[in-house]
């Protein structure tokens, strides 16, 4: 009898184990798509576990922008070497605030937008350095693919053609 509850102990923990896969834990994240390339919110699902690399406070939109980077890209920036295949950056945008108790700084206040770049040159060969982006901006309290499509962001990048369509470098805290 013992046996029989301790079978049935590991097989309940087995199955809450499973509810727990990267899916279920990020299942908030919508699913909303591109219109103009196809690429999905849920294709970044994991987000929340990709490292900072880098920040930006962008002033024409007057955002602080926190730069999260995968395992992929993650290496290439450290490294300082080429984005390879599947690298994904995410680049989350805030509003921002006066901090309550020291007026002289600000701090981030809301999500604006979420939006990420992914280096697939069988999707995307015809974007400069294959870069395929998502752009996904929170309007009412829930986020919507954006309605400018991927070409501003494709203009926008390739300013940065030098360093492979991308801004951001690695912020070492050496």
């Amino acid at each position: 009898m013992k046996n029989i509850i301790l079978l049935l102990l590991v097989m309940a923990s087995l199955q809450s184990c499973k509810k727990h896969d990267d899916y279920t834990l990020f299942s908030d994240v919508p699913d909303l798509i591109m219109p103009d390339n196809g690429l999905r919110f849920k294709e970044i699902k994991d987000y929340k576990n990709y490292k900072i690399v880098a920040t930006h406070y962008v002033t024409d939109n007057n955002e602080l922008r926190y730069i999260l980077a995968n395992k992929k890209a993650y290496k290439a920036l450290y490294e300082k070497e080429d984005f390879p295949e599947g690298s994904i950056l995410v680049n989350i945008a805030w509003s921002v605030k006066k901090m309550s108790k020291f007026n002289e700084a600000i701090e981030a206040n809301e999500i604006q937008q979420i939006d990420y770049s992914i280096k697939d040159s069988s999707k995307f060969s015809n974007n400069p350095g294959n870069w395929g982006y998502a752009s996904f901006e929170k309007r009412n309290g829930t986020y919507q693919s954006s309605t400018e499509g991927t070409a501003r962001c494709i203009a926008c990048h390739n300013l940065a053609k030098d360093t492979d369509y991308k801004f951001s470098s690695f912020q070492s805290l050496q």
